[in-house]
């Protein structure tokens, strides 16, 4: 069902962040941790913000698995960015092509998916049916999480230009409603999983969800100790000066210090602000 590392704060290497801890989203591509398939080998995505030269991410996907692909290990310790997300993939719904590779891009906006909608070929046409025609063009690949995407960005384009986490985590949470109606409708009994990453380059809106009460949703941590450091071959996350500050939401506990990290509750969002400050809100069951 993939993994996902998200990054927002000062400044650092993609590399370091991507490659260095014990549990990096690299290993997590071949030997995950939390998650019952350990293999996340069906290509990866990465992305980031330098809004000293465009509001606009960068992009770089790949059908390659992440640990074996010699382009990554070159750009990514040439990157140097306050906003970066990584993800590694397992492909379920859709085939193994740059497509349907995330982290998906739309204006200023990048998002990513860890889970899945079962049976999502009942509910695909009239869900592409709600779609604006801007979104219904947008679309360029096969899966779930893509088509889940465009619904979200149409109900967040109705918002403000430039809309807040609240108003974000909003329409993610209108997102969910809509498709829990559809799976109703066509009768799909079992649960979608929905950790889902959205970011700006500025802020980052996170969930932790799964539709069904009775089962536990895929596993999501964070850490405001952002700072890699290397030593002695030990990678450990140190929280550094007010001028050095950084949270890390991702679906694996990157190092082995339990101190390092926090869980997100089931049914909660996270939400992480400009000045880095983190706000978890409780996710309305239908």
């Amino acid at each position: 069902m993939c993994r996902f590392f998200s990054y927002l704060g000062t400044p650092e290497i993609m590399g370091e962040l991507l490659y260095d801890p014990e549990n990096s989203i690299i290993t997590q591509s071949y030997a995950a941790k939390e998650i019952e398939e350990p293999l996340n080998g069906d290509g990866f995505g990465v992305g980031w913000y330098a809004p000293e030269i465009s509001p606009i991410p960068g992009v770089f996907v790949s059908i390659t698995p992440a640990w074996n692909n010699r382009n990554l290990q070159y750009i990514s310790r040439k990157v140097n960015s306050g906003c970066i997300l990584a993800h590694v993939r397992a492909a379920s719904v859709g085939a193994v092509s740059e497509n349907n590779c995330h982290p998906f891009h739309c204006d200023n906006y990048l998002m990513m998916h860890n889970g899945g909608i079962e049976h999502f070929e009942k509910i695909k046409r009239p869900l592409i049916d709600k779609l604006s025609k801007k979104m219904f063009n947008w679309i360029q690949g096969q899966t779930d999480s893509e088509c889940f995407f465009a619904l979200f960005l149409d109900k967040l384009h109705q918002k403000s230009n430039d809309p807040n986490s609240e108003e974000i985590a909003e329409c993610l949470e209108a997102s969910f409603s809509e498709i829990e109606k559809l799976m109703k409708e066509y009768h799909i009994d079992q649960p979608a999983y929905f950790n889902i990453i959205v970011s700006d380059g500025k802020k980052l809106v996170g969930s932790r969800y799964v539709t069904d009460k009775n089962s536990t949703p895929l596993s999501l941590h964070y850490s405001e100790a952002g700072k890699i450091k290397s030593e002695n071959g030990k990678t450990s996350l140190v929280k550094g000066s007010e001028n050095e500050h950084g949270v890390i939401v991702s679906s694996e506990k990157l190092t082995n210090d339990d101190a390092d990290w926090n869980t997100v509750p089931s049914h909660h969002f996270i939400m992480v602000e400009e000045n880095l400050n983190i706000h978890l809100k409780k996710i309305n069951r239908s």
